[in-house]
């Protein structure tokens, strides 16, 4: 799993403001084929939100850091139901401040 500066995160929340999600876990949590379509949009895309359908707290915090660490993704941002993930590119489209 990836770290993020301050700097870093809060620029990656500005840019996530207003995408939607692109990938959700629903009633049968996440499974490996939910993990396949993260792993795609992380690939298209750098900087995903992942809407969850767990009403436990705890158990959304755990599903970001599985999905992190199986993705080698940093998490950016989990507010409600909505996690928010960032993996760089190969060829970087997002810059990150340094």
């Amino acid at each position: 799993m990836k770290t993020l500066t301050t700097a870093q995160r809060q620029y990656l929340k500005g840019l996530a403001h207003s995408r939607q999600p692109v990938v959700m876990i629903g009633n049968h949590g996440l499974t490996p084929a939910v993990l396949k379509e993260i792993e795609c949009a992380l690939t298209a895309h750098e900087l995903i939100k992942i809407k969850a359908a767990s009403d436990e707290a705890a158990t959304r915090r755990a599903w970001m850091e599985e999905i992190c660490t199986a993705t080698q993704a940093a998490a950016v941002q989990l507010i409600g139901k909505t996690l928010v993930v960032f993996r760089p590119a190969p060829k970087a489209v997002i810059v990150l401040p340094a």
